[in-house]
């Protein structure tokens, strides 16, 4: 038995399913059978260390029938994402909408959106079901979900990590900033979701580790030159600026100076 990671549509991303068929190779489209319906998905990884989906499981190989059935459907699914969005404008129903897919068999239709409040959907649902004659189902998002579903590029110029590798959110927060003494300024330390950038969380443990002996900035601290103010300190370099009574300002490396915070 092996594991496979199968990706198949940004609505669902991937799932983890057990196979003993050695014909199932990365690149292959096969056709899954899930609690949600039939979905055609491509192997994207073998022996993968992520946990299995127990609601899934490999049907068969796709045929060039299925494939092209799955192609026709993301087309129609997004031909009624269309309608959607006009649907619940007419209802004036605060909702930001991201993807809509269809189950192979179209008797499923899924969409995610995205808002700020509770929303009551029901005659949405109600008039996509007699519009579509399916089955509709609405997901509400975060907007870090939406960020890994949409992709983008961060600050750093790369694509977004949470599309590319991250298959969790970590919980974030501001003290890891101040941790990395990053300025606390939302257009450097917020990601294009708009919440705290998930890498601050990469370096955190480091920098904690690395400031368990160094002065916090604003300590008074005892150098050979007399009592100063701690302005600024380098966690890796081992060293912090301080501000003596005359102004003027020294470097000192924390380890080598033999005074003591006050």
């Amino acid at each position: 038995m092996k594991k496979l990671e199968i990706y198949v549509n940004s609505f669902f991303d991937s799932v983890i399913i057990e196979s003993s068929n050695d014909d199932v190779n990365v690149g292959q489209y096969v056709v899954i059978e899930s609690d949600k319906g039939n979905f055609v998905g491509q192997v994207i990884r073998v022996d993968s260390e992520k946990n299995l989906n127990s609601d899934c499981k490999i049907l068969n190989l796709a045929t060039d029938k299925d494939i092209n059935k799955s192609r026709s459907n993301e087309l129609k699914a997004a031909e009624a994402l269309v309608e959607i969005r006009k649907i619940a404008c007419k209802l004036e129903l605060d909702m930001s909408f991201v993807d809509a897919s269809f189950s192979l068999d179209k008797k499923r239709l899924y969409i995610s959106f995205v808002s700020d409040n509770r929303v009551d959907f029901r005659e949405l649902a109600k008039r996509l079901a007699q519009k579509y004659h399916t089955r509709i189902e609405l997901r509400q998002i975060g907007v870090r979900d939406k960020a890994k579903k949409v992709g983008g590029i961060g600050p750093c110029g790369l694509l977004l990590c949470c599309n590319r590798f991250l298959n969790d959110f970590s919980s974030v927060s501001i003290n890891m900033a101040k941790n990395q003494l990053l300025a606390l300024n939302p257009t450097k330390i917020n990601g294009v979701c708009g919440r705290l950038m998930c890498c601050l969380n990469y370096e955190n443990d480091i920098y904690k580790e690395a400031r368990k002996n160094m002065p916090k900035i604003g300590n008074l601290i005892e150098t050979d030159a007399g009592t100063g103010k701690v302005i600024d300190i380098d966690v890796f370099k081992k060293t912090c600026k301080v501000e003596l009574p005359n102004k003027s300002v020294i470097v000192i490396n924390v380890e080598d100076n033999n005074g003591k915070a006050k």
